[in-house]
Protein backbone atom coordinates (compact mmCIF):
# COMPACT_ATOMS: atom_id res chain seq x y z
CA UNK A 1 0.00 0.00 0.00
CA UNK A 2 1.51 3.42 -1.24
CA UNK A 3 1.65 6.04 1.04
CA UNK A 4 -1.02 8.82 0.91
CA UNK A 5 -0.59 12.32 0.36
CA UNK A 6 -4.61 13.46 -0.80
CA UNK A 7 -5.10 14.69 2.87
CA UNK A 8 -2.60 16.71 3.45
CA UNK A 9 -4.83 19.29 1.10
CA UNK A 10 -7.42 19.72 4.03
CA UNK A 11 -4.40 22.11 5.59
CA UNK A 12 -6.23 24.49 2.73
CA UNK A 13 -9.62 24.10 4.57
CA UNK A 14 -9.25 23.55 8.46
CA UNK A 15 -5.58 24.44 8.97
CA UNK A 16 -3.01 22.01 10.37
CA UNK A 17 -2.81 23.11 14.07
CA UNK A 18 -6.00 23.31 15.59
CA UNK A 19 -7.23 24.18 19.59
CA UNK A 20 -10.61 23.04 20.64
CA UNK A 21 -11.12 26.36 22.30
CA UNK A 22 -12.47 26.85 25.79
CA UNK A 23 -15.72 29.25 26.16
CA UNK A 24 -14.47 32.19 28.51
CA UNK A 25 -16.92 32.57 31.53
CA UNK A 26 -16.78 35.70 33.49
CA UNK A 27 -17.01 35.56 37.50
CA UNK A 28 -21.13 35.33 37.38
CA UNK A 29 -20.60 32.09 34.30
CA UNK A 30 -21.83 34.40 31.93
CA UNK A 31 -20.58 34.46 28.59
CA UNK A 32 -17.48 36.59 28.29
CA UNK A 33 -16.49 37.70 24.62
CA UNK A 34 -13.89 40.39 25.58
CA UNK A 35 -11.94 37.23 27.64
CA UNK A 36 -13.20 34.77 24.08
CA UNK A 37 -11.43 37.75 21.58
CA UNK A 38 -7.89 37.72 24.11
CA UNK A 39 -7.72 34.07 24.12
CA UNK A 40 -8.33 33.82 20.35
CA UNK A 41 -5.85 36.04 19.30
CA UNK A 42 -3.10 34.73 21.78
CA UNK A 43 -3.14 31.26 20.48
CA UNK A 44 -3.22 32.81 17.10
CA UNK A 45 -0.25 35.11 18.11
CA UNK A 46 1.86 32.56 19.06
CA UNK A 47 1.20 29.75 16.41
CA UNK A 48 -2.98 28.35 16.17
CA UNK A 49 -4.24 28.46 12.47
CA UNK A 50 -7.36 27.24 13.32
CA UNK A 51 -10.23 27.12 16.08
CA UNK A 52 -12.64 25.33 17.14
CA UNK A 53 -15.45 26.91 18.83
CA UNK A 54 -18.18 25.37 20.17
CA UNK A 55 -17.03 21.67 20.59
CA UNK A 56 -16.66 19.71 23.89
CA UNK A 57 -13.81 22.08 25.03
CA UNK A 58 -15.99 24.59 24.31
CA UNK A 59 -18.51 22.91 26.97
CA UNK A 60 -20.89 22.94 24.26
CA UNK A 61 -23.73 20.42 26.27
CA UNK A 62 -24.06 23.57 29.09
CA UNK A 63 -23.64 26.57 26.17
CA UNK A 64 -26.94 27.81 24.12
CA UNK A 65 -27.27 28.25 20.53
CA UNK A 66 -27.05 31.92 20.87
CA UNK A 67 -23.75 32.09 22.94
CA UNK A 68 -21.98 29.52 20.32
CA UNK A 69 -23.01 31.83 18.10
CA UNK A 70 -21.93 35.36 19.77
CA UNK A 71 -18.54 33.80 20.39
CA UNK A 72 -18.11 32.64 16.51
CA UNK A 73 -18.96 36.71 15.74
CA UNK A 74 -16.14 37.75 18.38
CA UNK A 75 -13.61 36.08 16.92
CA UNK A 76 -14.33 36.60 13.58
CA UNK A 77 -14.27 40.21 14.06
CA UNK A 78 -11.61 39.88 15.82
CA UNK A 79 -9.17 37.89 13.61
CA UNK A 80 -10.88 38.74 10.26
CA UNK A 81 -9.09 35.74 8.08
CA UNK A 82 -6.01 35.77 10.26
CA UNK A 83 -7.68 32.07 11.17
CA UNK A 84 -9.68 29.44 10.54
CA UNK A 85 -12.87 29.25 12.44
CA UNK A 86 -14.48 25.64 12.56
CA UNK A 87 -17.84 25.77 14.58
CA UNK A 88 -19.25 23.11 16.89
CA UNK A 89 -22.16 22.03 15.15
CA UNK A 90 -23.26 18.39 15.65
CA UNK A 91 -26.12 17.79 18.54
CA UNK A 92 -27.98 14.34 18.60
CA UNK A 93 -31.17 15.94 16.82
CA UNK A 94 -30.38 16.33 13.06
CA UNK A 95 -32.98 19.57 12.49
CA UNK A 96 -31.12 21.07 15.22
CA UNK A 97 -27.60 20.93 13.89
CA UNK A 98 -28.45 21.79 10.64
CA UNK A 99 -30.26 24.88 12.15
CA UNK A 100 -27.07 25.38 13.92
CA UNK A 101 -24.48 24.53 10.77
CA UNK A 102 -26.72 27.34 8.99
CA UNK A 103 -26.24 29.95 12.12
CA UNK A 104 -23.08 29.46 12.30
CA UNK A 105 -22.05 29.86 8.80
CA UNK A 106 -23.80 33.17 8.73
CA UNK A 107 -22.06 34.08 11.97
CA UNK A 108 -18.31 33.37 10.23
CA UNK A 109 -17.47 30.03 10.19
CA UNK A 110 -15.11 28.77 7.68
CA UNK A 111 -16.13 24.98 8.34
CA UNK A 112 -18.08 22.85 10.73
CA UNK A 113 -17.12 20.09 13.40
CA UNK A 114 -20.26 17.32 13.17
CA UNK A 115 -20.25 15.15 16.34
CA UNK A 116 -21.60 11.62 15.83
CA UNK A 117 -25.51 12.35 18.01
CA UNK A 118 -24.83 11.27 21.52
CA UNK A 119 -27.17 9.19 24.07
CA UNK A 120 -29.86 7.95 21.55
CA UNK A 121 -27.20 6.04 19.71
CA UNK A 122 -28.39 5.62 16.34
CA UNK A 123 -27.06 2.69 13.63
CA UNK A 124 -25.04 2.77 11.35
CA UNK A 125 -28.05 3.52 9.05
CA UNK A 126 -28.57 5.95 11.27
CA UNK A 127 -25.56 7.70 11.42
CA UNK A 128 -25.45 7.89 7.37
CA UNK A 129 -28.69 9.39 7.42
CA UNK A 130 -28.13 12.05 9.88
CA UNK A 131 -24.87 12.85 8.46
CA UNK A 132 -25.83 13.06 4.78
CA UNK A 133 -28.81 15.52 5.82
CA UNK A 134 -26.76 17.81 7.38
CA UNK A 135 -23.84 18.08 4.43
CA UNK A 136 -26.81 18.20 2.53
CA UNK A 137 -28.04 21.47 4.06
CA UNK A 138 -24.80 23.52 4.07
CA UNK A 139 -22.25 24.57 1.81
CA UNK A 140 -19.41 24.70 4.39
CA UNK A 141 -17.02 21.97 4.19
CA UNK A 142 -17.27 19.38 6.97
CA UNK A 143 -15.49 17.48 10.03
CA UNK A 144 -17.03 14.36 11.09
CA UNK A 145 -15.93 14.20 15.01
CA UNK A 146 -15.65 10.26 15.64
CA UNK A 147 -15.73 9.71 19.34
CA UNK A 148 -17.55 7.03 20.65
CA UNK A 149 -15.93 7.31 24.19
CA UNK A 150 -18.41 10.29 24.64
CA UNK A 151 -21.28 10.06 22.08
CA UNK A 152 -21.47 6.20 23.27
CA UNK A 153 -20.74 4.67 19.40
CA UNK A 154 -18.35 4.87 17.07
CA UNK A 155 -18.68 5.80 13.04
CA UNK A 156 -18.02 2.47 11.45
CA UNK A 157 -14.96 2.88 8.84
CA UNK A 158 -17.81 1.33 5.94
CA UNK A 159 -20.06 4.56 7.08
CA UNK A 160 -17.10 6.83 7.15
CA UNK A 161 -16.00 5.52 3.22
CA UNK A 162 -19.87 6.50 2.06
CA UNK A 163 -19.57 10.01 3.74
CA UNK A 164 -16.59 10.45 1.86
CA UNK A 165 -18.13 10.61 -1.02
CA UNK A 166 -20.30 13.66 -0.78
CA UNK A 167 -18.92 16.53 -1.56
CA UNK A 168 -19.20 18.55 1.79
CA UNK A 169 -17.76 15.80 3.67
CA UNK A 170 -13.91 16.92 4.20
CA UNK A 171 -12.47 15.63 7.53
CA UNK A 172 -12.32 13.28 10.17
CA UNK A 173 -11.56 14.47 13.68
CA UNK A 174 -10.70 11.14 15.34
CA UNK A 175 -10.67 10.43 18.79
CA UNK A 176 -11.51 6.56 18.17
CA UNK A 177 -8.16 5.82 17.87
CA UNK A 178 -8.42 3.45 15.55
CA UNK A 179 -4.97 3.45 13.66
CA UNK A 180 -5.21 0.71 11.53
CA UNK A 181 -8.93 1.62 10.04
CA UNK A 182 -7.75 4.93 9.39
CA UNK A 183 -4.66 4.62 7.88
CA UNK A 184 -6.60 2.67 4.81
CA UNK A 185 -9.32 5.22 4.97
CA UNK A 186 -6.50 7.63 4.63
CA UNK A 187 -5.01 6.16 1.93
CA UNK A 188 -7.94 5.25 0.02
CA UNK A 189 -10.43 8.69 0.22
CA UNK A 190 -9.59 12.44 -0.10
CA UNK A 191 -10.33 12.77 3.66
CA UNK A 192 -8.01 15.44 5.77
CA UNK A 193 -7.71 13.14 8.96
CA UNK A 194 -6.85 15.08 12.40
CA UNK A 195 -6.01 14.00 15.94
CA UNK A 196 -8.55 14.25 18.27
CA UNK A 197 -6.26 12.72 21.18
CA UNK A 198 -3.43 14.87 21.89
CA UNK A 199 -1.39 11.52 23.11
CA UNK A 200 -1.73 10.10 19.81
CA UNK A 201 -1.01 14.11 18.14
CA UNK A 202 2.69 12.83 16.67
CA UNK A 203 1.64 9.31 16.03
CA UNK A 204 -1.07 10.29 13.72
CA UNK A 205 1.28 12.25 11.52
CA UNK A 206 3.45 9.36 10.78
CA UNK A 207 -0.12 7.40 9.05
CA UNK A 208 -0.84 10.89 6.91
CA UNK A 209 -3.26 12.72 9.59
CA UNK A 210 -3.28 16.66 8.01
CA UNK A 211 -3.16 18.14 11.69
CA UNK A 212 -4.42 18.36 15.08
CA UNK A 213 -7.71 19.37 16.84
CA UNK A 214 -5.36 20.10 20.48
CA UNK A 215 -6.29 20.60 24.02
CA UNK A 216 -3.16 20.72 25.13
CA UNK A 217 -2.59 23.39 22.76
CA UNK A 218 -3.61 25.92 25.02
CA UNK A 219 -0.93 25.45 27.20
CA UNK A 220 1.23 25.05 25.09
CA UNK A 221 0.60 26.83 21.06
CA UNK A 222 3.82 27.51 20.18
CA UNK A 223 5.77 24.25 20.84
CA UNK A 224 2.44 22.60 19.48
CA UNK A 225 3.47 24.58 16.12
CA UNK A 226 6.98 23.60 16.68
CA UNK A 227 6.22 20.06 16.82
CA UNK A 228 4.11 19.83 13.85
CA UNK A 229 6.60 22.41 11.81
CA UNK A 230 9.57 20.18 12.73
CA UNK A 231 7.36 16.77 11.41
CA UNK A 232 6.69 18.69 8.71
CA UNK A 233 10.47 19.87 7.83
CA UNK A 234 11.61 16.49 8.81
CA UNK A 235 13.41 16.98 11.88
CA UNK A 236 11.89 14.23 14.02
CA UNK A 237 14.39 14.36 16.69
CA UNK A 238 13.22 17.84 17.64
CA UNK A 239 9.12 16.56 16.61
CA UNK A 240 9.93 13.72 19.30
CA UNK A 241 11.51 15.60 22.33
CA UNK A 242 8.86 17.92 21.90
CA UNK A 243 6.16 15.11 22.00
CA UNK A 244 8.08 13.60 24.92
CA UNK A 245 9.24 16.61 26.87
CA UNK A 246 5.87 19.09 26.69
CA UNK A 247 3.38 17.01 25.31
CA UNK A 248 3.06 13.62 27.11
CA UNK A 249 3.59 15.61 30.44
CA UNK A 250 0.71 17.61 30.11
CA UNK A 251 -1.79 15.31 27.84
CA UNK A 252 -0.83 13.12 31.31
CA UNK A 253 -2.43 16.49 33.42
CA UNK A 254 -4.86 16.45 30.68
CA UNK A 255 -6.38 13.04 31.44
CA UNK A 256 -6.64 13.16 34.86
CA UNK A 257 -8.29 16.12 35.05
CA UNK A 258 -10.64 16.56 31.94
CA UNK A 259 -9.96 18.68 29.43
CA UNK A 260 -12.16 21.62 30.22
CA UNK A 261 -10.74 21.54 33.20
CA UNK A 262 -7.04 20.81 32.63
CA UNK A 263 -7.40 24.08 29.93
CA UNK A 264 -9.14 26.51 32.41
CA UNK A 265 -6.53 25.99 34.61
CA UNK A 266 -3.48 25.70 32.77
CA UNK A 267 -4.58 29.26 31.00
CA UNK A 268 -5.13 30.58 34.62
CA UNK A 269 -1.72 29.41 35.43
CA UNK A 270 -0.32 31.69 32.64
CA UNK A 271 -2.08 34.39 33.31
CA UNK A 272 -5.33 34.33 31.10
CA UNK A 273 -8.46 34.42 33.05
CA UNK A 274 -10.73 32.55 31.55
CA UNK A 275 -13.55 32.03 34.25
CA UNK A 276 -14.88 28.11 35.94
CA UNK A 277 -16.25 25.80 33.66
CA UNK A 278 -20.07 25.22 34.24
CA UNK A 279 -21.61 22.41 36.44
CA UNK A 280 -21.91 20.01 36.18
CA UNK A 281 -17.91 20.21 34.77
CA UNK A 282 -15.68 21.49 38.08
CA UNK A 283 -12.59 23.65 38.32
CA UNK A 284 -9.63 22.69 40.00
CA UNK A 285 -8.82 22.15 43.59
CA UNK A 286 -6.08 23.40 44.78
CA UNK A 287 -4.21 20.57 45.21
CA UNK A 288 -4.95 20.01 41.75
CA UNK A 289 -3.81 23.15 40.93
CA UNK A 290 -0.16 22.82 42.71
CA UNK A 291 0.20 19.38 40.45
CA UNK A 292 -0.70 20.87 37.33
CA UNK A 293 1.29 24.51 38.08
CA UNK A 294 4.26 21.78 39.07
CA UNK A 295 4.16 19.98 35.29
CA UNK A 296 3.43 22.83 33.49
CA UNK A 297 7.04 24.14 35.26
CA UNK A 298 8.47 20.72 34.23
CA UNK A 299 6.59 20.97 30.54
CA UNK A 300 8.68 24.04 30.31
CA UNK A 301 5.07 26.30 29.70
CA UNK A 302 5.19 28.00 32.90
Amino acid sequence: MGISTKAQTGAEEFGTVGVAMVTPFDRHGELDLKAGRKLAAHLVDNGVDSLILGGTTGESPTTSPDEKIALITAVREELGDRVKIMAGAGTNDTRSTIALAEASRDAGADSLLVVTPYYSKPSQAGLLKHFTAVAEATELPICLYDIPGRSGIPIAGSTIRALAELPTVKAVKDAKGDVLEATSIINDTDLAWYSGDDVLNLPWFSVGATGVISVIGHAAPGLMREMVTSFEEGDLARAREINATTMSVLAGQQAALGGVTFAKAALRLQGIEVGDPRLPVVAVDDKQLEALRRDMEKAGVL
